[in-house]
């Protein structure tokens, strides 16, 4: 017979919130799967809105999406200001309405449209919530939410949220088990390069970086005269013409980056926190370069890599072809400098980002039960 002591504790119902870029949707997801795989009979549960990304990854991976209104907020007094107090109440009221069908126990928000409401929710229905934040420059809801939040975690060092710690970003499978020696031979005849040749990954996201592209679509030959390899992913939008020379593999879009992060000895990218989060993880130095548009968010996550001395970072406007020239083949060519950058990567990065984001709701809920 059982002692009602050892009885196994009940499955959890978890609501994780968040989405409308890859940069929510990711960590959430990776979240949720460790969460499932951890107790195969935890309900984990996705709130989105309809608009996101989410729409359309989660369902793809397993997960029931919950949906809730998208209420952005306002920046300007205008006609939607007017209507923004009784749109955001009634969003509030959904995800209440979703806490009770489902019997929510904890609620972790990783930012975007869904997660303001899901916060104002939780703490209303007395359930804790966790929030994560993956910017070093926090967003609006999480903000608002870590006033209140039971939990606050970060992926970067100097993230303007009280009360917060740093628990790294929750990152893709393919990169927490990423093991880049044994599949170096592999990556190099993917891309038709030299296993045993040094190698310079450029990249700039699915729609490619317009000054990375005119940068290294003018120094090309350069980085090749220096004794390294290339691969340039130009983006899908990118109407730079591939000269098929040895040793520099143009492509638009790559499928497979685990393949390319493999090969990589350095990498010249743009900063999105994922991006940075990644890279730190897989001890890889880089030189980047932020996206110039926006509330500087990527100089930002870029910092705490640029102060350990993993990476170097160059502003956009002066980023050209004879930067490259003049910064970035030096750097290549210098083992010293990028071995010191190998060895401060890993003081700054980490893979467990996901166990230490699910240590954290642990803890939530142990505090919640007194």
């Amino acid at each position: 017979m059982t002692n009602a002591a050892d009885a196994p504790e009940d499955a959890r119902t978890y609501l994780l919130a968040g989405g409308g870029t890859a940069g929510h949707v990711n960590p959430l997801l990776a979240v949720a799967d460790a969460l499932r795989e951890r107790r195969t009979d935890a309900e984990v549960l996705v709130l989105g809105t309809r608009e996101g990304l989410e729409a359309r990854l989660v369902p793809l991976r397993g997960y029931e999406l919950l949906f809730v209104d998208k209420v952005p907020f306002p920046r300007r007094p205008n006609r939607a200001a007017a209507a923004f107090p009784a749109k955001f109440r009634r969003a509030v009221g959904q995800v209440r309405e979703h806490i009770r069908t489902h019997d929510v126990d904890v609620v972790v928000g990783f930012g975007g449209y869904a997660s303001a409401p899901a916060y104002v929710a939780a703490r209303r229905e007395g359930v804790p919530f966790v929030v994560h934040e993956a910017n070093a420059r926090p967003g609006l809801a999480n903000v608002l939410g870590a006033r209140r939040a039971a939990g606050i975690g970060v992926a970067f060092e100097g993230t303007p949220l009280r009360r917060s710690r740093v628990v790294g970003m929750p990152l893709r499978r393919e990169i927490v088990t990423l093991d880049r020696d044994a599949l170096r031979a592999e990556a190099a005849g993917h891309f038709g390069l030299d296993p045993d040749r040094p190698t310079l990954l450029v990249f700039g996201g699915s729609l490619g970086a317009r000054q990375l592209n005119a940068a290294f679509g003018g120094s090309w030959q350069d980085v090749l005269a220096a004794g390294w390899q290339l691969i340039h992913v130009t983006g899908e939008s990118s109407e730079l013409a591939d000269p098929a020379a040895p040793g520099y593999a143009v492509r638009r879009y790559i499928d497979r980056m685990d393949l390319a992060f493999a090969l990589a000895d350095v990498i010249v990218s743009r900063s999105g926190a994922a991006t940075v989060s990644e890279i730190s993880a897989l001890g890889i130095p880089a030189v980047y370069v932020p996206y110039a548009v926006g509330n500087g968010e990527q100089a930002l996550n870029a910092g705490s890599a640029v102060r350990a001395g993993a990476a170097r970072l160059i502003p956009d406007a002066e980023f050209t072809a004879d930067r490259v020239r003049g910064e970035v083949i030096p750097l290549l060519g210098d083992d010293a400098t990028l071995g010191a950058m190998r060895a401060a990567a890993a003081s700054v990065g980490t893979r467990t980002g996901t166990e230490n984001v699910v240590a954290m709701i642990d803890e939530a809920l142990a505090d919640s039960q007194g």
